[in-house]
């Protein structure tokens, strides 16, 4: 990655905080790594090493899923997938909504495994407050990002949502890290309300809210 080769030009090596490769994914580790070790950052690769031994390694989707996604589009990254809908995200690396500058709609990426649906109609929780340590991703920068765009769609009364298919990471919300992420079908596009339901806000569509 050329922003993570650029880092090791100066002393900013030493900016990779623990805290800051905790939010890699473990790809861009391993690229993070391999550039350490080629500019001789050799501090920061066994950091990343350690890291890397500490994380599960991701195997193939499971049956379940990929007997899920038969004959859906091909899946798209998330940031290529909100381009596609005429949205750059402010951070491409964490940001799961964003507004279209065209027309100012409202852009979320939802995740399927997360979806309910009863009597015609579907819901997806968008956003939760961070109650006992429940949900820590509500409180960092995409969270609380998440929860301006939720207000933003309610008062623009609806917004785009794009599905995000892969499998889940026990204890960890998908929004923060999955398992697997397999990618967006860009080519359904829902369009629901988001309703404030107590503290939480939902993105809710179909024939019947529910």
């Amino acid at each position: 990655m050329n922003t993570m080769a650029s880092a090791f030009k100066t002393d900013r090596a030493r900016a990779w905080t623990r805290e800051r490769l905790d939010q890699l994914s473990r790809q861009e580790l391993v690229n993070l790594q391999a550039n350490a070790q080629r500019l001789g950052e050799q501090e920061l690769a066994t950091l990343c090493a350690a890291l890397l031994e500490e994380r599960p390694r991701r195997g193939a989707p499971s049956a379940a899923v990929v007997t899920r996604l038969k004959g859906r589009p091909k899946l798209m990254p998330r940031t290529r997938a909100f381009e596609a809908r005429g949205v750059w995200l402010y951070d491409p690396r964490t940001s799961w909504s964003g507004v279209r500058k065209a027309d100012g709609a409202v852009v979320m990426a939802l995740w399927q495994p997360a979806v309910k649906s009863r009597d015609g109609g579907c819901r997806c929780l968008l956003w939760a407050p961070n109650v006992g340590g429940a949900r820590p991703w509500s409180d960092s920068p995409a969270g609380r990002e998440r929860l301006e765009h939720c207000k933003l769609a309610i008062e623009r009364q609806g917004a785009e949502g794009l599905l995000v298919y892969g499998q889940p990471l026990e204890g960890r919300l998908p929004e923060d890290r999955a398992s697997t992420v397999l990618g967006i079908d860009a080519e359904t596009v829902i369009r629901f309300q988001v309703e404030l339901r107590g503290a939480e806000y939902w993105a809710c569509w179909g024939k019947k809210t529910i």
